[in-house]
């Protein structure tokens, strides 16, 4: 059978019981502890995902001896016949009394070729891409007593600070810039591009291309090549699944953060269980399915580097451009500031660059 979890509970016995429903009904489904392979699967199921379950039906129930999720396919590891570079940052949190003004502008002028050794400023020129997942400034108001670390406290002049930054970045390179919970619109996901009224002097950037969170964004395409496909998700539900699902906490997420984005593939779907996020409901389509298998999978929100593969889609966890802040600690995170991953589309190969001081 294939359906929505529509319940999960654990027995004094530790055995699992699921509640499967589609169109035509429900029906029950146990997956005893003595498989112990296949009840530690069961352990990551989380509600209102979609699984297909095989087993036997005995008095109406279904004791399940294997268990499917619609995971993505093995991918094709592209590569395209001309050499350039695409980077990956976010969490930039322009207007935070933290944000490190000094590693950024090293960043800028290391795509400017300004800095580097010889080689160094070969692959800065032929950096193509950045992509900015989300948190592109501090935003006002986002969690209580925030106020007290801002250093510019008007939402649209951290836009403009933002917009002065990176507008002296070559503008033979493409900015793709998607929003976070940081940035000053709606909450709720999908998340549409930044506000102009607030975002005015990036819009009017002739390099920057504003896109959604999520985003599936296609670059570096040419005659015979189909180019990459890109999905673009700034992370507001990883901390749900951190919290709600146990082998992901045993698996040190806030340092590798990865394993989420492994979690989240292999579910097909950004935030699987309602709830996970602030969730912006469509009656026609659902915008945070993984429809498309993308070639890159970039994140941001962890404030941690992180750089993996799974099924042949290239995970990229982006690092931040802000200190830690006394929020950060209470919540637990260890952020890695000032760190670039940087893909060479020829060869696939990554390379993370230190711009901290």
């Amino acid at each position: 059978i294939i359906g929505v979890v529509s319940e999960k509970k654990i027995t004094k016995n530790n055995n699992i019981i699921l509640e499967l429903e589609d169109l035509t009904g429900r029906m029950k489904v146990i997956v005893t502890k003595t498989n112990a392979s296949l009840h530690q699967d069961a352990m990551d199921i989380v509600e209102d995902e979609v699984i297909g379950i095989n087993g036997f039906s005995k008095e109406k129930v279904i004791f399940a001896t294997k268990i499917l999720w619609p995971d993505v396919p093995m991918k094709e590891l592209k590569k395209a016949s001309e050499e350039g570079y695409a980077a990956f940052i976010s969490d930039i949190h322009v207007g935070s009394k933290k944000f490190l003004f000094d590693e950024f502008m090293r960043f800028v002028k290391w795509l400017n070729s300004e800095i580097g050794d010889d080689k160094q400023k070969e692959i800065a020129s032929k950096v193509k891409y950045l992509f900015v997942v989300g948190d592109i400034i501090e935003g006002c108001g986002v969690f209580p007593g925030q106020e007290d670390g801002l250093a510019i406290k008007d939402i649209e002049k951290q836009y403009d600070a933002c917009a002065a930054i990176l507008g002296q970045i070559r503008k033979d390179v493409k900015i793709i810039m998607c929003p976070g919970q940081h940035d000053s619109l709606r909450a709720n996901e999908p998340q549409p591009t930044l506000y102009r009224d607030f975002a005015r002097k990036l819009w009017e950037m002739e390099n920057v291309i504003m896109v959604s969170n999520p985003a599936l964004v296609n670059i570096h395409a040419s005659n015979g090549f189909p180019g990459f496909d890109v999905l673009m998700y700034h992370g507001a539900s990883f901390h749900y699944f951190i919290s709600n699902v146990d082998s992901l906490r045993r698996a040190d997420p806030k340092n590798n953060p990865s394993v989420v984005s492994k979690f989240l593939l292999k579910r097909r779907h950004l935030a699987p269980t309602y709830g996970a996020v602030n969730l912006l409901p469509d009656t026609k389509s659902d915008s945070l399915i993984i429809d498309k298998v993308p070639d890159f999978f970039v994140n941001g929100d962890m404030h941690k580097t992180d750089v993996s593969n799974y099924k042949g889609v290239t995970i990229i966890n982006s690092s931040c451009w802000q200190d830690k802040t006394e929020f950060e600690e209470k919540v637990g995170n260890n952020p890695d500031p000032a760190k670039v991953p940087i893909v060479n589309l020829k060869t696939r190969e990554i390379k993370i660059l230190n711009f901290s001081s």
